[in-house]
């Protein structure tokens, strides 16, 4: 499994896709993909993930941008050292396509950034 890191001020953010041959569908035209991510405080202070946002590219030029709050429910406080782990999935209507965003973050003083969250390919039968 191929892995895409992004550093953003102290931010280490680490994806890793998977391609779910099982839940695809090449007729009707549905390639699902799990991605993994790692999001580590390397920083010497507590960040709160608050918000997401993501552009999803398809093979056939089509774009779309999801944006809400945290991840898959959360809005997690990540300790100095410390790492948050979860998993969601997307679905391209091609075999291939790419992912790529930011998260807005929080620091204790109360001031905000974007983590990058890196470019990654998303490719049919990759694994």
């Amino acid at each position: 499994m191929y892995s895409y890191t992004a550093i953003t001020e102290g931010v280490q953010v680490t994806v890793r896709p998977v391609y779910l041959d099982g839940q695809s569908n090449v007729l009707e035209r549905k390639f699902v993909f799990a991605y993994f991510i790692t999001i580590a405080n390397k920083g010497s202070v507590s960040i709160q993930l608050l918000r997401r946002h993501w552009v999803i590219r398809h093979g056939s030029g089509k774009i779309e941008e999801v944006e809400g709050e945290g991840v898959v429910g959360k809005q997690p406080v990540i300790q100095p050292g410390g790492d948050h782990d979860y998993n969601s999935y997307c679905v391209l209507d091609t075999p291939e396509g790419s992912m790529e965003g930011t998260y807005l973050m929080r620091r204790e003083d109360g001031s905000e950034f974007q983590a990058v969250i890196p470019k990654f390919n998303l490719r049919a039968m990759a694994n």
